[in-house]
């Protein structure tokens, strides 16, 4: 097995590179939705959401900061392109989405997306020793979870 500076084997962090890369694409596409619907919120709900949905999008930025920075950490290059972000996208795109159910439901929807992609990233980091990526997917997914209760408890949907 061949090893890198870090310690980990060289093969298990070119797919860890391949996945991150993964997730910061679909997280640069859960931010230009959450912008979307920040900037197009309408309704008597407006003044609880539109600073909700900044306090999510000013999140995903310093996700999307962290998930760039460790691949670079590991030794790989971060996606940093449309063309790039589209073609690997999960997460749904939101196009003037300005109903508040809706906006709700399209978060719900793109952080179970993102959840999942996590999840892969949580076993393989695990399988790696890479506590660095390990410890950044369980704190996303911790946090993450707990957003999706509460964008299901205000929809008054049950898990």
């Amino acid at each position: 097995m061949k090893v890198n500076t870090l310690g980990l084997d060289v093969n298990k962090t070119e797919k860890l590179v391949k996945d991150l890369n993964n997730l910061l694409a679909n997280f640069q596409l859960y931010y230009q939705n959450l912008r979307g619907i920040h900037w197009n919120i309408r309704g008597k709900r407006f003044f609880d959401l539109h600073p909700k949905f900044e306090e999510l999008y000013n999140d995903s930025q310093e996700k999307i900061d962290l998930i760039a920075e460790r691949v670079l950490t590991l030794g790989g290059v971060p996606l940093h392109t449309f063309e790039d972000y589209i073609k690997a996208g999960k997460v749904p795109v939101g196009k003037n989405i300005h109903q508040d159910e809706a906006a709700v439901s399209m978060i719900v929807n793109s952080l179970t997306e993102l959840l999942k992609i996590e999840r892969i990233i949580l076993e393989e980091s695990d399988d790696a020793n890479d506590e660095g990526t390990n410890s950044m997917m369980s704190d996303f997914i911790t946090e993450q979870e707990k957003t999706v209760w509460m964008m299901k408890a205000w929809l008054d949907e049950k898990i």
